[in-house]
């Protein structure tokens, strides 16, 4: 039994306001009580706007990209990393599911240092979740958090749907507050964001938050992970679409909100999460008390659904034989514990790498996002190939094929906005994971690798030199 069936095994199977609630979990996290600093630092509120409107067009088609890949592959229900298998063969799906848990594991350390530093407002010793005193801490949750799991994950996604509803609280009251409370004023002021305002300008402004707009919506494929589950194949589209609205209204309200509140550069300059002291700059001292209450709820929600996530995205390849057998191993409870027990471990490792991370937070979130973008790539160019044949059945098959170039050209897109320097990190991450698709290989009696897959190989283990070259170097900075 999975991880998943552990979590929601029912006789009728999930239905749309479930699996809803389910998608709005994974997605809102830490990432939204920091937008206002994040965007200000990147951005005037022009810009803010057509990025929210890029992310929503984009995040929308893979959105729409899920939605058809479920119901058209039905038999792909593992998540948004069999569809890379399906597409492009065994090492490209192995690599696509094992850049996706690295990428839970580093927002799962994010989630950690971002409540260290929320903390740290009141307990100095803990400054902004990088210090040895913060790493310390954390480590005794992220094994609380492991030792909670292992006892029985029915009872932490039990938890989990608490928390989903409790953490909105906090989000919306600042929403409410600050329109009300906008100053026409400051958010004409910080409109532009620079006196340059030119198209190239705005561009550079633009490129710069594509990183944290995807960061907030990561998990929108939650539904399709646990497609299985639901009671008709159609609901999880429909509970995809309905989350993806839901919190883009969400995110695109706090950030522009918050541009009525101060000037774009003490924005910048506020302390994360940047949403509490901006609500405290309206209300008072307890709107710094009140938002870092729902952060430490909010962050513990996200933490524990992108554990189970993680662990999940282990243990069904495992089942399937793309990963080594020895992480398909349960506990009692049944409970996948070699998953769990390595997922821990590959947060504990970055906790510790980012006390030496010049901004751990913004480390750990760039790191986290370019992890994803190859997962959401492969998916989007999947859908693509399943698309092409159809392509002259009828005006439903042509749309659907448009929303899969569009989904895949957004994710070019923000491969380019991410940089070469976090590609190359991800390729240190990414090399080593061959061990796994070697060792699983073996075990199988397989052929390892085929020519393009060497090649492949060769290219990660060169980026992951590179890389480790550049870091030795001064080259790149954590």
């Amino acid at each position: 039994m999975s991880v998943a069936d552990n979590a929601v095994q029912r006789t009728a199977g999930m239905s749309v306001p479930t699996l809803t609630a389910m998608v709005v979990g994974s997605m809102i996290g830490a990432g939204v009580f920091s937008l206002p600093a994040r965007f200000g630092s990147s951005a005037g509120a022009f810009a803010a706007i057509i990025a929210w409107t890029i992310a929503g067009v984009g995040m929308l088609t893979l959105a729409l990209v899920f939605q058809r890949l479920a119901i058209r592959r039905p038999e792909l229900d593992s998540g948004v990393f069999a569809y890379a298998k399906a597409g492009f063969g065994d090492y490209v799906g192995f690599n696509s599911a094992f850049g996706y848990w690295a990428s839970a594991c580093a927002g799962n350390a994010f989630y950690w240092v971002f409540i260290m530093s929320t903390i740290g407002k009141a307990w100095p010793a803990l400054g902004e979740g990088d210090t040895v005193i913060a790493a310390l801490l954390s480590t005794v949750g992220i094994w609380v958090f492991a030792a909670l799991i292992a006892r029985g994950v029915k009872d932490a996604a039990a938890i989990n749907r608490i928390v989903t509803v409790a953490k909105i609280v906090p989000i919306l009251v600042f929403i409410a507050v600050a329109a009300v409370a906008i100053d026409v004023g400051v958010f004409t002021d910080n409109f532009w964001g620079t006196e340059d305002v030119t198209a190239g300008a705005v561009f550079d402004q633009v490129r710069n938050t594509m990183i944290i707009t995807v960061f907030v919506f990561l998990g929108i494929e939650g539904a399709s992970v646990y497609s299985r589950y639901a009671r008709r194949r159609e609901d999880v589209g429909r509970a995809t679409i309905l989350g993806f609205v839901s919190v883009l209204c969400v995110f695109a309200s706090v950030t522009l909100l918050s541009y009525g509140i101060l000037p774009q550069a003490e924005i910048a300059a506020l302390r994360q999460p940047s949403m509490a002291p901006l609500l405290a700059e309206i209300v008072g001292s307890w709107g710094t008390a009140f938002i870092s209450f729902g952060v430490v709820i909010s962050v513990l929600g996200a933490y524990l659904a992108w554990t189970l996530m993680a662990a999940e995205v282990l243990f069904i390849p495992a089942q399937d034989k793309d990963m080594p057998r020895f992480l398909s191993r349960q506990n009692g409870a049944g409970a996948p514990i070699a998953a769990l027990a390595l997922t821990s471990l590959m947060v504990q490792t970055l906790i510790i790498v980012v006390l030496f991370a010049e901004d751990s937070l913004d480390f750990l979130l760039d790191l986290c996002t370019s992890l994803s973008l190859i997962p959401y790539f492969l998916a989007a160019a999947f859908a693509v190939k399943v698309a092409l044949p159809e392509r002259g059945s009828g005006t439903p098959a042509r749309r659907a094929l448009a929303i899969a170039v569009l989904a895949t050209v957004y994710t070019v897109f923000l491969v380019f906005a991410a940089g070469p320097e976090f590609l190359i990190l991800s390729c240190i991450i990414y090399a080593p994971g061959t061990i796994l698709y070697v060792m699983a290989r073996r075990e199988n009696g397989a052929r390892i690798f085929r020519p393009a897959e060497a090649a492949l190989c060769a290219v990660l283990i060169t980026g992951a030199v590179l890389g480790i070259g550049a870091l030795a170097t001064g080259a790149i900075t954590l």
